[in-house]
């Protein structure tokens, strides 16, 4: 699964070392607040010394998180974990490659709507209503409607 939004808050590092292996291990949580017309914000960890080196993130940056969400039982309550295995600097949802040449389009910016549709009518009156021609689609050798 993946979540794309900004750091808004870097929370402390936990360390400790395992009863059963006694290896040593570590975790960083972050806060994310995704871009959104209602934010939410997500708390995601990252475990491990060697994974948290390799996906730093800093406040305020602008993020892609893949996760796995997991959740546990101890006496009787459940517990749920997003753990991060990936964190990608920008909006990598779309498509990588044009995430790095241009800038990430905000979610509240208006689409441009094709100039074959009409811009959306208020409903009573007189108003306009466009329907689909499925013969004339079939001609044209498909049966989408665009």
């Amino acid at each position: 699964m993946e979540i794309v939004g900004k750091i808004i808050q870097v929370l402390p590092a936990q360390e400790g070392v395992s009863k059963t292996s006694g290896n040593p291990w570590k975790i960083q949580s972050y806060v994310l607040e995704t871009q959104e017309q209602y934010p939410r914000k997500v708390c995601f960890e990252i475990f491990g010394e060697e994974r948290i080196k390799n996906n730093p993130c800093q406040l305020d940056d602008l993020v892609t998180v893949s996760f796995d969400i997991e959740s546990r039982e101890f006496n009787g309550r459940w517990y749920t974990s997003i753990r991060a295995w990936r964190v990608q600097q920008g909006d990598m949802t779309v498509n990588p490659d044009a995430a790095q040449a241009a800038p990430a389009v905000a979610p509240a910016q208006a689409v441009a709507q094709p100039a074959s549709q009409p811009a959306a009518q208020p409903m009573g009156g007189n108003a306009n209503v466009q329907t689909f021609d499925a013969a004339a689609s079939q001609d044209e050798g498909t049966d989408l409607p665009f």
